[in-house]
């Protein structure tokens, strides 16, 4: 694959095929010029029929992220959801969430990572992150229809390099770090990333800790041949929180601090461990092979207290108003996934044409097994909301569990993709995936197994017209699946989620290559969409029907003046439901906009670089505003929704460097300590964000 050599540089990585280079002391520009990972191709963002963003290891480093989530604030059409407690990551693009069982999805070096359970996703091994819009089944087959998130690890440099990092922040936070890189010998080289975080929260008795180790050897076994190993581990144990709650719909009643569960029930436990093998060989300048195996094992393990709800109500307090209705649950759960691929890549000039061609193989088998133990509405369980007293006897569990079930999901897939430039000025795009699919899912309870098969066929096409050097206009259609896991209330499978996108778009790199920009319009319709069963909303789903996404987002990045660095995005979504399940749920849906996905969103960094005492240094600041979003995820009934309150967000960046070894920065965020709420789920269950936050880091290289 050749790159730019000064892009990769930037970021550590390879700048030609097998080569390596490293540049000292350049500072990129918040903008990609290449091809990304996820895309397996070497073809230039400019010429692809799609919105992409690329987040690089520099706007991160510039920002203060050490976290996905925060990562994705920084590219638009990106919104927080319902985060499971706060134990892993979740969100939507353009208004589509994933299935909220596992987290959202994302992929690592182009295997997916979010089968299985993950907790939140540390950036320290993360060299960028990858942002491509609209439908990605014609490569990856199950996806969701508004977009990907791909993750490039950090990979071994033949250049010797050792970095140490240390912070400390609010509320008790520490974080170590290394990032170890070198030659084990003229063709054998290793990296290795680490990271430790812990700390407490501005919520009251919630705590974390958590571990990341990742080594990675690469093997040049010759002029043309490299082959590949990274190992991920990574533990989190953090406390299950399900936030605060919304009195009649309103915010604020109890302070953002309050904790509504139970100290001693302890952390969730969540492991995961996984292995990437990856070869790649060129044949010549115009035909290589690639192929690659993925195996991983994840678990999440806790007991939790979190509110609840009376009956059928959906009435969490008591008739004094003052008590809160709790309930105590056991998971442990875990899966195992195993996926594997093999690609051919080539050109083929003719007729004044270039094709760029790409066919593959794939297919994965993913394994899935739930326990979970329930007890609910014990009055020696309630809480007061206003003065709240911790540590009643905790009661037994039942004999027998909620959820005790054994899944297993297979995939074989095929899929073909062709690139052609049919001029300097016009660039086509036509791919097309078949995809096979078997589902089990075995109910100890019951003893009864539910199966069935399902197929797809996921076709797109793009056009690219590029009228100067500088400007990219394109056009694209797509469809997408997505099998839904589990099954219904009545224990029956459910059909698979289908999506349609189209999209068009202008972007504009400069001359210099200092600047990049995408402006896109789409709209998006999927259907047989999961929602909660009103006959039992935490732990059935019945397909809701069919959800409309449209809206128009602009990004842009790059070097707007010497040494000023600009990072910027903006969102507008509007993301509804347009056929829903009312004669079941008892309340319709349709025209309301989908949960925690503001109509309006925008972000901001500007980060200024100058010498301070003959000395590198940088100072910026970042603006974040949501807007206003639905609260609630099921509701069953007109007063079971809520408004989440729009908010801006400000934060500030700034770092010194003390010759080329040692680097000190300091980044506030939420900087006017705004009272906000990031996510929901119901008016029992929504979600504060942070406050105002110190952290002060770090870094030595040597």
């Amino acid at each position: 694959m050749t790159c730019s050599p000064a892009l990769w540089a930037a970021d550590d990585e390879p700048a030609n095929k097998l080569d390596v280079v490293k540049v000292e002391g350049v500072k990129q520009p918040y903008r990609t010029l290449s091809a990304t990972g996820a895309m397996k191709t070497d073809t230039p963002v400019r010429d692809l029929a799609q919105s992409v963003r690329v987040l690089s290891a520099d706007i991160l480093d510039d920002a203060g992220i050490t976290k996905l989530a925060d990562a994705l604030d920084l590219s638009s059409g990106i919104a927080k959801q319902s985060n499971f407690g706060g134990v892993w990551d979740s969100y939507a693009m353009r208004g589509f969430t994933g299935d909220p069982n596992f987290g959202s999805d994302y992929m690592v070096n182009g295997f997916n990572y979010s089968r299985g359970y993950n907790g939140v996703r540390d950036s320290a091994n993360t060299a960028s992150v990858e942002v491509l819009k609209g439908p990605a089944s014609a490569l990856y087959g199950r996806g969701e229809p508004g977009g990907t998130v791909n993750m490039t690890t950090k990979k071994p440099l033949f250049v010797p390099e050792y970095t140490l990092g240390l912070s400390a922040g609010s509320y008790a936070t520490y974080r170590q770090t290394a990032d170890l890189t070198g030659p084990i010998s003229d063709a054998v080289a290793y990296r290795l990333n680490a990271a430790h975080e812990k700390g407490d929260s501005y919520r009251d008795h919630v705590n974390f800790e958590r571990t990341l180790v990742s080594p990675s050897f690469l093997w040049m076994l010759g002029d043309d041949t490299t082959l590949s190993y990274e190992l991920e581990y990574s533990k989190q144990e953090a406390t299950f929180d399900r936030g605060v709650v919304a009195i009649n719909g309103q915010l604020g009643v109890v302070p953002r601090s309050r904790f509504l569960g139970e100290p001693d029930d302890g952390p969730h436990v969540t492991e995961t461990t996984g292995n990437q093998l990856f070869v790649q060989h060129y044949f010549n300048d115009d035909w290589s092979i690639q192929t690659g195996v993925s195996y991983r094992e994840s678990s999440i393990k806790g007991i939790s207290t979190e509110v609840s709800v009376l009956g059928n109500g959906y009435t969490f307090l008591r008739p004094d108003g003052h008590s809160v209705v709790r309930q105590r649950r056991s998971r442990d759960n875990s899966a195992l996934d195993l996926s594997g691929r093999f690609e051919v890549l080539g050109k083929v000039r003719g007729a004044g044409l270039l094709h760029n061609l790409l066919f593959g193989v794939d297919g994965y088998k993913f394994t899935d097994n739930r326990l979970q133990f329930r007890v609910r509405r014990l009055a020696s369980q309630d809480i007061d909301l206003y003065n709240p007293v911790y540590g009643n006897p905790p009661p037994p569990f039942p004999a027998t569990p909620l959820t005790d079930t054994h899944e297993e999901q297979r995939s074989k897939s095929v899929y073909a993709q062709d690139q052609i430039d049919l001029s300097t000025q016009w660039k086509m795009l036509l791919g097309v995936r078949y995809d096979k699919y078997d589902q089990s899912m075995l109910d100890h309870n019951s003893g009864k197994l539910v199966e069935q098969s399902l197929s797809a066929t996921s076709p797109r096409a793009g056009l690219v017209y590029q009228p100067t050097k500088t400007v990219s206009l394109y056009a694209t259609a797509s469809k997408s699946f997505r099998p839904n896991s589990g099954v219904s209330y009545e224990k029956l499978p459910f059909p698979a989620e289908k999506g349609k996108s189209a999209e068009v778009g202008a972007k504009y790199d400069s001359a210099d290559g200092k600047i990049s920009s995408t402006l896109a319009i789409y709209k998006i319709s999927k259907n047989n969409v999961l929602t909660p069963d009103p006959r039992d909303p935490n732990n059935a789903s019945i397909p809701a029907g069919e959800v409309q996404s449209k809206g128009v987002e602009f990004d842009l990045g790059g070097e707007i003046s010497a040494g000023l660095r600009l990072s910027a995005a903006y969102a507008f979504t509007d993301a509804k439901v347009t056929q829903d399940n009312a004669a079941a749920t008892g309340v319709s849906l349709i025209g309301r906009q989908l949960p925690n996905v503001p109509r309006h969103s925008a972000n901001l960094l500007l980060v200024q670089s100058f010498k301070l005492g003959g000395n590198a240094a940088t100072a910026g600041a970042g603006l974040n505003y949501v807007g206003e979003r639905e609260g609630s995820v099921a509701p069953v009934a007109q007063v079971d929704l809520f408004k989440l309150p729009a908010y801006t967000t400000v934060k500030l960046v700034g770092s010194y460097a003390i010759g080329k070894a040692w680097k000190f920065s300091l980044d506030i965020d939420n900087v006017f300590d705004k009272t906000f709420y990031s996510s929901s789920y119901a008016q029992w269950w929504v979600f504060p964000g942070n406050g105002r936050k110190f952290t002060l880091s770090g870094q030595y290289k040597f």
